[in-house]
């Protein structure tokens, strides 16, 4: 088994191998699932996804995706971690926003430069304001993440017991 959390991407991801079949993995999950009452889940054939239930809901309540593929003869579990879907649609947003002010106004205080003119000096300022923007949008998600670390972990477990049963 991976025991390593990589850590370093937005969505951190797992992977385990085991030797069970799609349909045990499927049938265990469904089983631990109903046992714990701390943890809810959707899980269908392809995909399954949970999450620690909690009162209230954060920013980042982490939520657990898995996918069982067959590889070589065994079970690939690969888990990846995220915030829900609008949070995570919200996110990817501001960097999308953000990445492409930068850009154009890049472009423009080089085009600016290159061509000597003096018609748009306050283009890198806004450049790099974008810049500042993206790293607070960058360290908003790992405070999310780092708040969640308890969360993620349960989560990771209940994958990982999900398989030894």
């Amino acid at each position: 088994m991976d025991k390593k959390l990589n850590t370093i991407r937005t969505r951190p991801r797992f992977k385990l191998e085991t030797d069970l079949s799609k349909e045990d993995f499927e049938l265990n999950l469904k089983t631990e699932l109903q046992k714990n009452t701390e943890i809810q889940g959707n899980i269908n054939k392809e995909v399954a996804s949970i999450w620690v239930k909690t009162a209230h809901n954060e920013f980042w309540k982490p939520y657990l995706s898995l996918r069982a593929e067959k590889e070589d003869g065994k079970t690939i579990i690969r888990g990846t971690f995220g915030p829900s879907a609008a949070v995570w649609t919200f996110f990817m947003f501001l960097y999308f926003i953000f990445s492409i002010i930068f850009m154009v106004f890049i472009t423009i205080w080089f085009v600016t430069k290159q061509i000597n003119s003096q018609d748009f000096p306050w283009a890198i300022y806004l450049s790099i304001f974008a810049l500042v923007l993206l790293l607070l949008t960058f360290l908003a998600t790992k405070i999310g993440q780092r708040k969640a670390k308890t969360e993620m972990e349960k989560l990771k477990n209940f994958a990982e017991n999900s398989i030894l049963k």
